[in-house]
């Protein structure tokens, strides 16, 4: 990671989106959040299915426990069955880490930053992950949750999902 952040100059919604997902460095949250207030709300149920996840940098401390456990993304069996951590084992098999993640998940569809938007809330911590949809094979994700699990100095984790 280097020392600069990164600002992106671009016209519509999905190309800024390219290029933050193209830039190296660290990124504004600022400008994160800027984005996801632009992005369309999502269905859970729309986004059942398996993902591949990516964090924006930002030096959230979310990132270097993701990096650790070598976090490949998220999958959504049913509302009622998601796995928040799939990792890639040292073999390069996936698995379902339900220990670091505290068990699995639920897909709803929960109010964040005044919209309903599909929102995976975590069975065993405080843990809410929003999504909004930049199109219909990518999210982008905010990770929000109580100060001291989630929050590190009021700000949120971004990342984005790919569907596999």
């Amino acid at each position: 990671m280097t020392d600069r952040t990164t600002t992106v100059h671009a016209t519509t919604v999905h190309e800024r989106w390219q290029a933050l997902r193209a830039a190296r460095g660290t990124h504004d949250p600022n400008e994160l959040d800027a984005l996801w207030a632009e992005l369309e709300v999502v269905d859970a149920s729309s986004i059942l299915g398996s993902w591949r996840g990516f964090a924006f940098l930002t030096g959230h401390p979310i990132e270097k426990v993701l990096a650790a456990s070598r976090w490949h993304g998220k999958r959504f069996d049913a509302l009622d069955d998601a796995q928040p951590l799939i990792c890639r084992a040292e073999d390069g098999s996936l698995y379902s880490d339900t220990t670091s993640g505290r068990g699995g998940a639920g897909l709803w569809n929960v109010e964040f930053r005044g919209e309903v938007t599909a929102t995976m809330v975590y069975d065993g911590m405080p843990v809410l992950d929003h999504f909004k949809r930049v199109d219909e094979n990518t999210l982008m994700g905010v990770m929000n949750g109580k100060p001291g699990v989630v929050l590190a100095e009021g700000r949120h984790f971004y990342f984005g999902l790919e569907r596999e």
